[in-house]
């Protein structure tokens, strides 16, 4: 590379002087054999800078400035422009520079990196003073509040300007870092924002914690950056206020509490009526003059909400204070009422109950706690229509899930209903789990005891050799078995069921599919199934450990010539876990069996197996 670039800037430089001696018409003769050429490229190499050099580069003939790459000296030349690459170690580079004045280069060396801004939930790194280290101890956090510092003056640095709290983050090894569980109380720290540095984190799912790069030797974290940006930094950024999400929420508000006011109106004249029947008018009246003052005490609060965090809160929330005087106000009302009654006074005896009976305080208090009563309601209902609709198992109970969802959301369910009906969806029996659950064993006793379920079809390599090309080359498999022989396609589950039908009977035939877990995500977007899913597991990790260890002593488990027995165990464990994982939050799987007794489990299988013809 370097030859062929100063072989081209000797035949520039040489071209150059020829037209120089031809403008001052001279006639210079010069032979440019090979001698001639190497005493120019040695001269080349002895003045060129180390830094090499570049040419500007431009599609047509023109004139252009050379630059030498060296801050120390600064050459420029005339020369047609011309593409050439230097070779600067360790890379090859493709240079296109102009003369940069010296001061303007000495203020781009002067550039420093963009330092990043502090956001709540950046995971930091910090020192703690009591850590026994000279230098403290260093800790990993996570910001939970910035706030600025008003008892000091700000330096012109930035420093001295802001302050953070930091919720510790406890060391589980190897570089992670997990939030303290609820029950450990979580420790905070205060420092100032010079004091923290960012580490690039990122959350693993699997480990439930943060994964922090750390320096080889020391394990301490690393950060991405020495610092924060102090100066440039303004505070934290306001939230955006969607004023339409404020609109709807407000009118969600008000249409609540009109609810509940009307409610507790309702409820107080109908317990009125009940104590009418039972008790008679004199305590009914009672009654309902408590759940009047029950009433006014949910309008007199309804007034200090209202206010909350505005200017009239102040007032709202001394208005709002009147509304403990209304139950006092029914218990003197009822006492005024008794002693003007003269001799028909009910009450007879001095006491605590001297001037209302104990009848008449029940009464009176009893209807003003009764606008509790479709709080209560309003608030149980969802829980109590949840569980109900928990309670049915597997399909059935996802079904009425989702219609009820459909219907919140103002679908129109005679049409679901007519869809359902003619849908053309074929169902098919998905049973799934991780690797040494005992879920083809339990699949296999499923099919030698109910004729209702077949396997899928799958295409055989040596029997239709063609087909298998086809599908394999157009990427149709959903699997291909270990061997390579057999493949599953799309069609062979749907149409398995179909082919298998019993037409003098009419017996309906449904599609096991025993699945692992990369197989159990395909099937879920295999259009024209309705799937039916088992998730079979088990209640423990070390079990998983110990039938994997089984597995591979009995050689159930090839161990690769680079691995060991231990390394092939860490690595499925880990998937297993992931395993885990997606039967979890996936959403497909309606029903766990926990195979810990073959034949619990199949009876299990069993009872989720006939939802399939339900």
């Amino acid at each position: 590379c370097h030859c062929r670039l100063l072989d081209g800037a000797v035949s520039i430089i040489l071209h150059r002087w020829k037209h120089l001696a031809a403008a001052q018409a001279t006639t210079i003769k010069m032979s440019v054999d090979g001698k001639m050429r190497a005493f120019l490229l040695l001269a080349l190499l002895l003045v060129l800078p180390s830094d090499g050099f570049a040419f500007t580069t431009s599609n047509t003939i023109n004139l252009k400035t050379v630059a030498v790459n060296n801050p120390a000296t600064t050459m420029s030349r005339f020369a047609p422009a011309r593409t050439l690459y230097t070779h600067t170690s360790p890379t090859l580079t493709k240079f296109q520079l102009a003369y940069i004045p010296p001061e303007d280069a000495e203020k781009a060396n002067k550039t420093k990196p963009k330092l990043p801004q502090p956001k709540i939930g950046d995971v930091v790194r910090y020192f703690d003073m009591d850590g026994g280290r000279a230098e403290g101890q260093v800790l990993v956090g996570k910001i939970s509040l910035i706030q600025p510092i008003r008892s000091e003056p700000a330096s012109e640095d930035g420093t001295n300007k802001w302050l953070v709290e930091i919720n510790e983050m406890e060391d589980v090894g190897d570089g992670y870092y997990a939030d303290y569980p609820s029950r450990k109380r979580r420790k905070c720290a205060l420092r100032k924002l010079e004091e923290i540095a960012p580490l690039p984190a990122s959350f693993v799912r699997t480990e439930d914690a943060y994964k922090v790069p750390v320096e080889r030797g020391t394990n301490r974290p690393r950060p991405s950056h020495a610092s924060y940006d102090l100066i440039g930094y303004e505070g934290p950024a306001a939230v955006p206020i969607n004023q339409e999400v404020v609109k709807a929420d407000g009118e969600n508000y008000g249409k609540i509490k009109f609810d509940l006011i009307r409610n507790s109106a309702i409820a107080g004249a109908a317990g009125a009526i009940v104590v009418q029947l039972v008790s008679g008018s004199n305590i009914a009246v009672i009654y309902a003059a408590g759940a009047f003052a029950g009433v006014a005490y949910l309008f007199f609060l309804g007034i200090k909400t209202d206010t909350v965090g505005s200017a009239d809160a102040k007032l709202g929330s001394n208005v709002s204070n009147l509304r403990f005087v209304f139950p006092g106000l029914v218990l003197v009302g009822v006492a005024l009422n008794n002693m003007m009654s003269g001799d028909s006074n009910p009450v007879s005896s001095p006491g605590l109950f001297s001037t209302v009976t104990p009848e008449q305080f029940g009464a009176a208090m009893a209807g003003f706690l009764t606008y509790r009563v479709p709080l209560f309601v309003s608030q149980l209902s969802p829980v109590i229509s949840e569980s109900a609709t928990d309670m049915i198992p597997g399909s059935a109970g996802m079904a009425m899930r989702l219609a009820q969802d459909a219907k919140n959301r103002g679908v129109d369910m005679s049409l679901l209903k007519d869809k359902s009906a003619a849908d053309g969806l074929t169902t098919v029996f998905l049973v799934s789990g991780p690797e040494a659950t005992g879920k083809t064993t339990l699949v296999n006793k499923l099919l030698e005891s109910d004729s209702r379920f077949v396997k899928p079809v799958l295409v055989d390599k040596v029997a239709d050799g063609v087909k298998f090309e086809r599908l394999e080359q157009r990427g149709e498999f959903l699997e291909v078995d270990p061997s390579g022989r057999y493949g599953l396609s799309k069609e062979g589950v749907l149409q398995a069921a179909e082919q298998s039908s019993d037409s003098e009977n009419g017996e309906q035939k449904v599609v096991v599919v025993d699945a692992g877990v990369e197989l159990a995500k395909k099937m879920v977007n295999v259009s024209g199934a309705r799937l039916v899913g088992v998730w079979i597991g088990l209640d423990d990790l070390d079990k998983f450990e110990s039938r994997l260890k089984s597995k591979i002593s009995s050689g159930l488990v090839s161990i690769p010539e680079d691995e060991t027995e231990d390394t092939v165990l860490r690595a499925k464990v880990r998937q297993v876990v992931k395993d885990i994982e997606f039967g979890v939050v996936s959403g497909v799987f309606e029903f766990t069996i926990l195979n810990e007794n073959i034949d619990d489990s199949l009876k299990q299988l069993k009872d989720a197996a006939s939802y399939c013809f339900k």
